[in-house]
Formats: structure tokens, C-alpha cells, sequence
């Protein structure tokens, strides 16, 4: 489903990435480790169509992202990916119910519809009593369930969490763990993660480790032991 071959990117005279190559089958979910400054979100971000690399070629679901526009761009990330961020990017004016609602309206779907629909899914993440609660009136576990349901509301293929579960107390952060991988199995995503959690990493399909801009070689024992 995913394919990056031979990306660069660099930041004035800093070379962040150094010609990492990635494929992430359908229905996978892998996990990508490493110190920080290694590449991860900046990889990540790429393939959110979120920044572009100065060199190589990236697949998604069969679509060149190279070769899109920036309105074509942004089309493609409304429609087929979905992003959980570690401090959720909650618009804090609008309700929970309004803000999963907002990515919905974007694409121009039928505002009962997305209504009907981000109510179905903030009752799936068992948020029914929370609907018209602002942000600051939500707890933390709270927010990224609201952030999960934002993400899903387009139907994704796609979904890339940067350190999802990064700022959740230890039981949040279970209860988030373990939804990952139920939303994988039913609603058939694929998903990428950037991550420092070990346990995390561990319950993973698979662990991609960077170190200085690249992939570590297969077969190399890895700094980041799962």
C-alpha cells in the first residue's frame, strides 16, 4: 500500500533524511523507533503529504504523491488519510462533536450525514455523553478519542499517529493501545506510527527503527530493543 524509495529531505544545510526506503503492506501496522532527530515525523509528515521530500518517490494506495498539485494534495489527505497527533490538534472553539465533524465538511459530504456519522463513531469510543463538550472540558484520554473519531470520519485506508499515546497517563494510554489495533482489525486500516513507547513498538506487526536520517540495515541489532 505504502512505497518510499530513496527520500531526501534537508533542511537548510541540515540533511534530515538520507535516502530512506519503506514499504508498508495493506492492514500492517508498524511502528517506527529511533532517538530523536532520526527522521521519524519528518518521514512521517512526507508521507502525509504534509511536506515533500528534495528527492525520491512515494506510493500511497497506488497514487504518485510527487506528482500531485497542492490542491490535489490536499484532496487526497481529506480522503484517504486520517492523523492522530500526541497533543490531539483539538480546535478548542468547537464542541467534540463539531470538531470530528469539521474534516467531514471539508470534502463537502452532506452536513446531516456527517453529523449521523461522527455521533456513530463518538458513540463507538464511548464519548455519547460528551458530544457538545468542548476541549478544555474533556480529559486527556478524552481529547485523543475525540482526535481517534476526527481521523476515521472520512473512511481513511491511511492512518499516521505521531506518538500518539505520548501525552496519556498509563491507563490512557493502555485503553489507546489497545484501539489501535481494534480499529485495524475492524475497519480495516493500515496504520503508522511514530513512536518512543516500547510497549507500544512491541505489539506492533512490525518495527522499523531510524538512526541518523536512515533505515537501519535488516539483520543490525537495533538501539531500541522491543
Amino acid at each position: 500500500m505504502i512505497e518510499a524509495k530513496n527520500i531526501h529531505r534537508k533542511f537548510d544545510e541540515l540533511e534530515v533524511l538520507k535516502g530512506v526506503d519503506l514499504r508498508v503492506d495493506k492492514g500492517e501496522i508498524v511502528s517506527i523507533v529511533g532517538p530523536s532527530g532520526a527522521g521519524k515525523t519528518t518521514l512521517l509528515q512526507i508521507l502525509g503529504t504534509l511536506d515533500d521530500p528534495d528527492e525520491g518517490e512515494v506510493l500511497v494506495d497506488g497514487v504518485d504523491l510527487i506528482k500531485l498539485n497542492e490542491k490535489e494534495k490536499a484532496a487526497f489527505r481529506n480522503r484517504k488519510l486520517g492523523f492522530i497527533f500526541q497533543f490531539h490538534q483539538l480546535l478548542p472553539e468547537f464542541t467534540a462533536l463539531e470538531n470530528v465533524m469539521i474534516p467531514g465538511l471539508m470534502m463537502g459530504a452532506d452536513e446531516r450525514k456527517t453529523d449521523k456519522k461522527a455521533r456513530e463513531l463518538l458513540a463507538y469510543l464511548q464519548l455519547s455523553d460528551r458530544l457538545n463538550h468542548k476541549p478544555s472540558e474533556l480529559s486527556g484520554g478524552e481529547k485523543q478519542r475525540v482526535a481517534v473519531a476526527r481521523a476515521l470520519i472520512n473512511n481513511p485506508r491511511l492512518i499516521l499517529a505521531d506518538e500518539p499515546s505520548g501525552s496519556l497517563d498509563s491507563k490512557n494510554k493502555d485503553e489507546l493501545h489497545r484501539l489501535l489495533f481494534k480499529l485495524r482489525d475492524e475497519f480495516g486500516l493500515t496504520i503508522i506510527i511514530v513512536t518512543h513507547d516500547k510497549e507500544l513498538a512491541a505489539l506492533s506487526d512490525r518495527v522499523i527503527e531510524m538512526k541518523d536520517g536512515r533505515v537501519a540495515p535488516p539483520g543490525i541489532e537495533p538501539e531500541f530493543k522491543v
